[in-house]
């Protein structure tokens, strides 16, 4: 299977298949934000942060305390981090620092509160830790507020 490339020189379909899995970019890599984004913000809001949110009354006087707040701003910080924060990245505003709340939380939870549970209870924690602190490092991607925002400051300061 090869093709003439635009440049004139024969190019394989493995070869073309190669590179485009090693150096995602652009339009590739923002999709793969997007989807990053969306999917682990909805589940951690819906699974976790939300009935927090709607239990609230009931959980906070016998919530854990492992930072040494309170049971109550313990409760309330986790509901900040899971719900509101988890909303914050899925659309894209203030990604960066949205998901630093929701990394100290998913840090907290399996370092702290899981911590002498067997892995299974520690697994979740991780696993929503991952993506979370890769959001910290790479933002939101272009299909995002935080990229429409962008994509404006970039236009108005070469007008």
């Amino acid at each position: 299977m090869t093709e003439i490339g635009t440049d004139g020189q024969e190019t394989s379909f493995w070869r073309r298949g190669w590179r485009w899995k090693t150096e995602p970019h652009g339009e590739t890599a923002d999709v793969g934000l997007l989807l990053l984004r969306v999917v682990t913000g909805l589940l951690m809001m819906t699974r976790h942060g939300w009935g927090k949110l709607t239990s609230f009354g009931e959980r906070a006087a016998t919530w854990a305390d492992p930072i040494g707040v309170g049971s109550e701003l313990s409760l309330a910080l986790a509901i900040f981090a899971e719900f509101f924060c988890s909303a914050l990245v899925v659309v894209g505003l203030a990604t960066r620092g949205a998901a630093i709340p929701v990394v100290c939380t998913m840090l907290v939870a399996a370092g702290i509160v899981h911590w002498d549970d067997p892995f299974g209870k520690k697994e979740f924690p991780l696993l929503f830790l991952t993506p979370f602190l890769t959001l910290v490092c790479t933002g939101a991607g272009r299909y995002s507020i935080d990229g429409w925002l962008q994509n404006r400051r970039n236009k108005d300061s070469h007008e």
